[in-house]
């Protein structure tokens, strides 16, 4: 296709040029006339003058990003841009519009760049922040610039400090179901009302009996807990930090299993909250559904099975085949392992058990290392069954059966108990493991005929005694009461959530406010002692290791600052010396929160003004949990964000510091970005710019190479940034491509050349108000014809209800149409040009305000009301109605809306006279508004 050339392009079209002239210039006008900043009903961001005070209020939130020293592609801000226009349309329809962003900047990857180039990482991340702000204000995003923050901001930081303290100092009382603050169970041991565990008075308790004692409850707590531990990095790691394959993420170093004393969050104690108020909300179900199986609540019974002196607890569903338990697995790290394993085999051990060892302990910890050296997801995925005996037998407590105790990488140390009764005939891992091991199968529920293998289905009871032939709830129940009434288990209720590990062996994240004393016991900081602020230090690197020295321990930077670590505080006491903490906290902790930070960013005297809270996030009615009204992110946060900011926000709630009870009351899950990749002969990637298109092949350097299609990014090597869009089509162009390519929560491909179609629509839309070769506004005030005038309210109404529902791409194909209806009049009536502009303003920002100005009108058009449809316009002119002789449709026939039934009827009928071949009909049938039916 032709292209004008520079010359010939004329003086005034909307190009790439002008739009870069026309972007800045009002995003500095924005700047300058804070015309973003949304009013507080308190504190220093209050303005009554303001003119959306006292309107209705709208909260919509941003997953923040983390500032990588990439900067942005093109699809990082998809979801920003379509919050931005669904802003910008609410406040125009008269909300009182909170749209803020900020910046996760604590974490490993710029602690591992820091360590790589020797800068510091509050260097790079300043850096780094700088550049996302340059990039997020360049697309004309629409945020209040007064709450923007950073996570490592000492300002912020402190009130993760805090909210941890809170934590810290909170204990879950199964009475009430809420966290309540730690002197209210100091209380109830002192006063008796709650017995000590061996039930002692707490009188009789020594210091350090009792402030273990509380330790053991409180939320946030020390504990020996296993760990994902990579020596590479010298670092623990979280789970998603890990491959399926058992190796880091960064560096693809070995990851092993390890027990290590780690700071842990009892989020379990929450479980059934966070698993209830999922029903209260706005969120998409498949979310819900993944929450659900994380948490993953059971309900079933604790059984006890004596194995000498000590006893092996196990949680288990089905109590009611306690009878077919022939034998019982152990995680390879359960703490009694060693202690029930005799010194020497019994006798008669098959072979098979043993593992090829001598002793019991020889082959328990050969197998400890081999499954040290596997995930988590390895483990329980695994094909083939492994496992050893460890010597030990358990006594079944239905029957008095003496079952083997093995361990096995199939069970998980931080699941349960770290223990199960194996019943292979109704689970099919179990049974695997037993025809490994040739160990006996007994069915305890009735299958099928000629059923082979376990039997996961539900029948009546078989083999089970008094058991036999009922059925699974009856029998279930019956097994519980009876384990209860001797003694043997009781009824429960367990989660598949573990506690929240909360620890981190590096320099860049938040430092606890937390001390250690003589008895090695945490004490919490004061609150007038925070922020704990991360001290400078000379090396920032984790003390790193052989990668396959599973054995080796972690060494924080942090530990080396000795003149920090060690430190003397007066807590109250009198001056002594203490030891700080020297893990820091994960990268989680500050995006835990910050939605509430937004509300009231710069209060140093409270982590939020309550009636700033209550006014952005409270309940709007009984029954409403509260929280961000829009919430849009990515699904892969799904799980472990949205879970501990649940988490984080049931506490505060519980404590009193807030009045939702749940952080973020819609969620909506943008989709991706994509774009073609392309590989050579070899498999390796290669810059998707520098592929052509030749004779439908595509050539790298001379040479053909593979095209394939992923999510976009620097691994494929075909990122585009927004910097290279807004500079040859502007920022607005590329705005609209994104919005307009499909459905925001639907991924979708990204296609350089398709942006041209945005761009000569917003032309057209500018051509309609400026004359290009002139410059000359050419609008008129003439009114429409009455079907532009019809089709302009249909526009107004569907936009709007399009915009309501994050429709955005059709809202932006109504426009299109619109556009097209009133490009060929020789003149454009200001009756519909100015509906058009404001409408187009969600999307194409800078645009609107500059027509917008061009039709006369001043300031800024953030503020116009949204065009209204008139709803005599939206009226139909006629209705058609299909006419069926005997079901079959033989004409249809077009009246007024308003036509009375006889009408209707008439009409119908001399439509299908010929039809009717002068036959009376039987029966006519007016359905209104729809058909009419002619019996014959």
């Amino acid at each position: 296709m032709p292209t004008m050339s520079e010359s010939e392009t004329p003086k005034f079209r909307y190009t790439a040029a002008l739009a870069n002239e026309i972007e800045p210039r009002w995003q500095d006008y924005w700047a300058a006339n804070g015309t973003f900043q949304a009013p507080n009903p308190a504190g220093e961001l209050a303005d009554p003058q303001h003119p959306r005070a006292g309107a209705p209020k709208l909260h919509v939130q941003d997953m923040f990003p983390y500032p990588s020293g990439a900067g942005l592609h093109v699809g990082h801000p998809l979801g920003y841009i379509g919050t931005d226009s669904y802003t910008r349309y609410k406040r125009m329809a008269g909300f009182n519009v909170l749209h803020p962003m900020g910046f996760d900047a604590f974490g490993l990857p710029a602690e591992q760049y820091a360590v790589q180039t020797g800068t510091h990482p509050a260097v790079t991340t300043a850096a780094n922040v700088e550049r996302y702000k340059t990039q997020l204000r360049r697309l004309g995003l629409a945020y209040d610039d007064r709450r923007t923050f950073a996570t490592t901001d000492p300002d912020y930081y402190r009130w993760t400090q805090w909210i941890f303290l809170q934590v810290f100092n909170s204990w879950y009382d199964p009475a009430v179901r809420k966290a309540r603050p730690i002197a209210t169970l100091i209380s109830a041991y002192e006063e008796g009302s709650k017995p000590t565990p061996d039930g002692r008075p707490w009188a009789a308790l020594s210091p350090v009996e009792r402030r273990k004692l509380i330790d053991d409850h409180r939320l946030a707590y020390v504990s020996e807990a296993p760990v994902n531990w990579c020596p590479g990095l010298g670092t623990v790691l979280a789970n998603e930090e890990v491959t399926p394959d058992g190796r880091s993420e960064r560096g693809n170093y070995p990851v092993f299993q390890r027990s290590l004393k780690q700071w842990m969050m009892r989020i379990t104690a929450f479980g059934d909250r966070l698993v209830e108020d999922l029903d209260t909300l706005d969120w998409p179900e498949p979310v819900k559904m993944m929450q659900r199986n994380w948490i993953g609540r059971s309900r079933g019974a604790h059984v006890d099975f004596a194995v000498g002196d000590d006893k092996i607890t196990v949680f288990t569903t089905r109590p009611d085949t306690l009878f077919g338990a022939t034998y019982m697995v152990l995680a390879p790290e359960h703490e009694l392992v060693s202690r029930i394993a005799p010194a020497e085999w019994p006798s008669g051990t098959n072979a098979k058990w043993t593992g090829g060892h001598a002793t019991p302990n020889a082959a328990i910890a050969a197998y400890r290392a081999e499954a040290a050296a596997k995930t988590d997801e390895q483990r329980t995925e695994g094909k083939d069954k492994t496992g050893v005996f460890t010597g030990a037998y358990a006594t079944n407590p239905v029957n008095g059966a003496s079952i083997p105790v093995f361990i096995a990488d199939y069970v998980l140390a931080g699941y349960g108990t770290g223990a199960i009764m194996a019943v292979p005939g109704q689970d099919t891992r179990d049974w695997e493991f037993a025809e490994v091991f040739e160990l006996p199968i007994i069915r305890t529920v009735r299958a099928p005929d000629g059923f082979e293998g376990a039997f996961t289905g539900d029948d009546v009871a078989i083999n089970s005694d008094w058991l036999d032939g009922k059925g699974v709830v009856e029998a279930k129940a019956e097994m519980i009461a009876w384990l209860e009434q001797h003694g043997h288990g009781r009824g429960a209720t367990t989660f598949r959530l573990r506690d929240w590990l909360f620890s981190r062996q590096r320099y860049w994240g938040e430092p606890f406010p937390i001390v250690y004393d003589e008895t090695g016991l945490p004490v919490s900081l004061p609150d007038s002692m925070l922020p704990v602020v991360l001290p400078d230090v000379d090396d920032f690197s984790p003390r790193t290791f052989d990668p396959d020295d599973a054995d080796s321990e972690p060494e924080t930077p942090l530990s080396r600052k000795k003149d920090w670590v060690n430190v003397e505080l007066d807590l109250g006491d009198g001056l002594k010396t203490y030891t700080r903490e020297t893990n820091t906290m994960p990268q989680w902790a500050g995006s835990c929160w910050y939605e509430l930070r937004y509300l009231d960013p710069h209060n140093s005297a409270a982590l939020v003004d309550k009636d700033n809270e209550a006014y952005w996030m409270g309940p709007r009615r009984d029954g409403d949990c509260g929280g961000v009204d829009l919430y849009v992110g990515g699904v892969e946060h799904a799980v472990l964000h949205l879970l501990y900011a649940r988490f984080w926000h049931k506490v505060l709630y519980d404590l009193g510091h807030v009045s939702s009870f749940e952080p973020f009351r819609k969620l909506f899950n943008q989709g991706y970005i994509q774009a073609y990749a392309y590989r050579d002969t070899r498999g390796v990637i290669v810059p998707a710019e520098e592929v052509t298109e030749r004779e439908g092949k595509y050539v790298f350097d001379g040479v053909e190479v593979i095209r394939e299609y992923g999510k976009m990014g620097k691994s494929l090597k075909n990122v585009v940034t927004p910097d290279e869009m807004c500079e040859q089509y502007g920022a607005d162009t590329f705005r609209v491509y994104e919005m307009a390519m499909g459905p925001l929560d639907v991924s979708r491909p990204w296609e350089t050349r398709a942006v041209i179609g945005s761009q000569r629509f917003l032309q057209r839309v500018w051509r309609l108000v400026v004359d290009e070769e002139s410059g000359a506004v050419r609008v008129g005030d003439e009114p429409l014809e009455p079907a532009v005038r019809k089709h302009l309210h249909r526009t107004i109404a569907g936009v709007t209800e399009d915009l309501d529902e994050l429709r955005f791409n059709t809202a932006i194909a109504k426009l299109i149409e619109l556009t097209n209806t009133l490009t060929p009049l020789p003149t454009v009536s200001r009756e519909a040009i100015e509906p058009l502009v404001l409408m187009l303003s969600p999307f194409a920002p800078h645009l609107a305000e500059e027509l917008w100005a061009k039709l006369g009108h001043e300031g800024t058009l953030a503020y116009s009301p949204f065009p209204v449809a008139d709803p005599e316009q939206l009226k139909a002119e006629s209705i058609t109605y299909p006419v069926q002789v005997n079901g079959k449709v033989k004409a249809r026939v077009e009246v007024s809306p308003t036509a009375a039934e006889s009408e209707v009827r008439e009409a119908a009928l001399a439509a299908v006279a010929e039809a009717l071949a002068g036959r009376d009909p039987k029966k006519v049938i007016v359905v209104s508004g729809r058909l009419v039916s002619v019996v014959v």
